[in-house]
């Protein structure tokens, strides 16, 4: 289950600019320094509805990150997929895809319509057994990423990236615009 934030945190090493974060938040959670910070946490805002809907399991879910307060610039949390030997994970980041196509850690770009937005399709380019694939929605604050990873040992019997893209599509009419 650690594989889901290993791109996340690549994604996130890959676009940080580093500095240390900072030290003071407004009313809002949003940082008074201008530093980006992520509002929707998919770890307490996608609806058990919207994960049964997608078919997920509500209750395997895993928290990959979510910091307790303060400006963050990712939240990360995984489901176990209904009928399928994968997980899902849904990350709401402030990158942007803009960010995720200049990552050199990221590769296999491919554009995808994902109901009203232009949906971006890639993978890490540590995963040489391609496990996972990630789906990246444009938001206000950045992006969401929709990944399937395929758990190890299971033989593979799905095209990760059509269930990254089918689980995104079910997603999306419940993530903010």
């Amino acid at each position: 289950m650690v594989l889901a934030g290993m791109v996340v945190a690549g994604l996130v090493a890959g676009c940080s600019s580093g500095g240390e974060a900072p030290k003071t938040e407004g009313p809002s959670g949003k940082s008074t320094n201008g530093e980006r910070t992520v509002e929707f946490n998919p770890c307490t805002e996608l609806s058990d509805q919207a994960l049964r809907a997608a078919r997920i399991d509500p209750a395997s879910k895993d928290v990959v990150t979510d910091a307790p307060t303060g400006p963050v610039s990712a939240r990360v949390c995984q489901w176990n997929a209904v009928g399928g030997p994968y997980f899902v994970s849904v990350s709401s980041s402030v990158y942007t895809q803009d960010e995720a196509r200049k990552n050199d850690k990221l590769t296999g770009f491919r554009d995808v319509q994902v109901g009203p937005r232009a949906g971006l399709i890639y993978q890490d380019k540590a995963d040489e057994d391609k496990l996972r694939c990630y789906v990246s929605l444009p938001a206000a604050q950045g992006m969401f990423e929709v990944t399937v990873g395929w758990r190890y040992g299971e033989p593979m019997t799905r095209d990760r990236c059509e269930l990254a893209i089918q689980h995104a599509k079910e997603l999306e009419p419940h993530l903010p615009k």
